[in-house]
């Protein structure tokens, strides 16, 4: 027969703290301001939209503008809510501590939104624990905006560009190629799509998703680096941001993403933090 074993002692002022308990008003109030700042870039997008590289004249008034705001901003909401919901709910799975996702408004002239993050409370056990929840977002998000993608394109007619136009030229990476050849066949010379504002959230959503899988430091595609390469991810963390440095010189779109990663890196270092479970 054993000695019962004694209960571990605490300081007085010790209290435990239970996991997921946020301030939900903080998360709603935030999520409300960017419903307004992304709506209101959403209806600039429709009005634009139905403008029709400016040929027509678009005599909505203000709260029809607004109401089609929604298919941006509905859109791109979703997206991004759903990508952190996949973090939120591997990290519920796992239990470890997150919180709700904040949401970043922000009436930039393209996205009216910075995004939206998690934040983890607590050390991750272990590396598959890690790559779990560093992947479940871009999977959640991406099952969301491929058919928005594809809807969107749908929605966007294939127009003769003016030759006076002035304006944003948005890059066209392969799976838009493919979405908008599998809708409308093959554009000819001098033609393009008139972007629906849903094609456009879509758009953004994967750019947004895109960036996010650079192996860098504690984004998405550095906590599967870590995971799965341990310590060696810090060289694939300065390479990576090497090649984003010489991807300015082709394109000076890369200079504000670049600038970021390299002001993050110094700021947290280039190190990944360590799971408890190195092994």
């Amino acid at each position: 027969m054993h000695d019962p074993i004694p209960e571990p002692s605490l300081p007085p002022s010790f209290t435990f703290r239970r996991k997921f308990q946020d301030r939900r008003w903080l998360h709603l109030t935030l999520l409300m301001l960017t419903i307004a700042s992304t709506t209101l870039i959403g209806a600039d997008h429709y009005q634009s939209y139905l403008s029709d590289f400016s040929r027509r004249p678009v005599t909505l008034g203000v709260t029809e503008l607004l109401l089609n705001g929604f298919w941006y901003s509905g859109t791109i909401l979703l997206i991004l809510g759903t990508h952190e919901l996949g973090h939120y709910l591997a990290c519920r799975y796992y239990q470890v501590d997150a919180s709700l996702p904040f949401f970043i408004p922000m009436p930039l002239v393209l996205t009216g939104t910075l995004g939206a993050f998690i934040k983890i409370r607590e050390p991750i056990p272990t590396k598959r624990m890690l790559f779990d929840i560093g992947i479940a977002g871009p999977l959640a998000g991406f099952l969301f905006a491929v058919p928005a993608l594809f809807v969107g394109v749908a929605m966007s007619p294939v127009v003769k560009v003016p030759d006076d136009l002035v304006g944003f030229s948005l890059g066209e990476p392969l799976l838009f190629q493919a979405a908008a050849w599998l809708t409308w066949g093959t554009v000819p010379e001098g033609y393009s799509l008139n972007l629906h504002p849903m094609g456009f959230a879509a758009w953004f959503g994967l750019l947004a998703t895109a960036l996010n899988l650079f192996p860098i430091g504690q984004l998405d595609g550095g906590h599967i680096s870590y995971a799965v390469l341990g310590r060696r991810s810090t060289a694939v963390t300065i390479g990576s941001i090497g090649v984003a440095v010489c991807l300015t010189f082709f394109s000076t779109s890369w200079m504000v993403w670049t600038f970021l990663l390299v002001a993050k890196t110094l700021a947290m270092g280039p190190r990944h933090p360590r799971t408890l479970d190195e092994d």
